[in-house]
């Protein structure tokens, strides 16, 4: 499901404010850069908001974001529905007891790791990212949270690559996207 569907005034704005820069960081990626939105107060608080009215009032209690991206949209949301937050990172980056997932992504492989007792069994999760790809990074998220316990009710992300089939990928999940670019 996509706000694109649902023809929000909204995403159009959005969409507006993201760059695509060819090339980066390989020789055909096309990235889509989220920083220019980033510029937009407007563009930026329209994608939080659109992301809060969908899960506000759903009892997701654990809002996760996937580093880098995931931190500048998951805390905000997280806030705004009273959850809380937890951060997915690259490997050696959190200090203390961490459980760990690798994956492979479009251009290569990586790992995301998570605290140990960063979510308690049967919590309600919410996964964020700016983009879904191949959707391993997504997959690797989902696997953390569930071997933690936890229950992953949906994954949302800015933007969808759609030919890369990603959502193929997350075994039936839920994925709300605002942007899906072809």
């Amino acid at each position: 499901m996509s706000a694109v569907i649902d023809e929000d005034p909204r995403v159009n704005g959005i969409k507006t404010k993201i760059r695509v820069v060819p090339d980066f960081p390989k020789p055909g990626i096309m990235f889509q850069d989220i920083t220019t939105l980033l510029l937009d107060p407007k563009a930026f608080k329209d994608t939080v908001d659109l992301f809060v009215e969908r899960y506000k009032g759903r009892n997701i209690s654990v809002v996760a974001g996937i580093e880098a991206r995931g931190f500048i949209f998951g805390p905000p949301i997280a806030l705004a529905i009273g959850a809380k937050f937890v951060p997915l990172r690259k490997p050696k980056k959190l200090p203390g007891e961490v459980i760990s997932e690798e994956y492979t992504l479009e251009y290569g492989s990586d790992c995301l790791e998570m605290h140990v007792g960063a979510v308690d069994k049967g919590e309600c999760a919410l996964v964020v990212d700016d983009l879904i790809a191949t959707g391993g990074t997504l997959c690797a998220a989902m696997n953390l949270l569930e071997r933690a316990g936890a229950e992953v009710v949906e994954c949302a992300c800015l933007i969808e690559l759609p030919e890369l089939k990603g959502r193929d990928r997350l075994h039936g999940k839920p994925l709300y996207v605002l942007v899906e670019y072809l």
